[in-house]
């Protein structure tokens, strides 16, 4: 990790391309969430990734490209995989991990602020409960 000085905010474009395709390295090599974005959800990144980048771009930069209902997409995949609290902290987990390994600075912090939002109203919504059955 570079030390904090170092690291450039999220707050360009080309910042947020940078860390949604890094993020998204960790998360398709992790054994718990990539099955449910590969096999589950049947992802086709060529299409995810450009959706996830404006989706940022929106949230961080004020951009407009991002017209989807991200409750939508979330939902019909919860009804094919019931979606777990744990998911959800884990992709929390790598968000922030990446974010800090990166970047640092406001935008970077209100990126993991409102991942953290999203993480939490989405397990909220979908009714994401943990797995008892699961030792971690």
């Amino acid at each position: 990790m570079i030390a904090g000085n170092d690291r450039p905010d999220m707050d360009s474009r080309e910042s947020i391309d940078f860390f949604v395709d890094r993020f998204y390295e960790r998360v398709l090599a992790d054994e718990q969430l990539s099955p449910i974005f590969v096999d589950v959800a049947e992802v086709d990144l060529a299409i995810h990734l450009p959706h996830i980048k404006n989706y940022w771009r929106k949230l961080l930069l004020g951009e407009k490209k991002y017209q989807r209902h991200t409750m939508d997409v979330h939902r019909k995949l919860n009804g094919k995989r019931a979606l777990r609290a744990e998911d959800f902290q884990r992709w929390l987990d790598f968000f922030s991990a990446t974010a800090d390994a990166h970047f640092a600075g406001k935008r970077t912090e209100r990126a993991k602020q409102v991942a953290k939002k999203i993480a939490a109203n989405m397990e909220q919504s979908l009714g994401a409960r943990s797995d008892p059955l699961r030792s971690e």
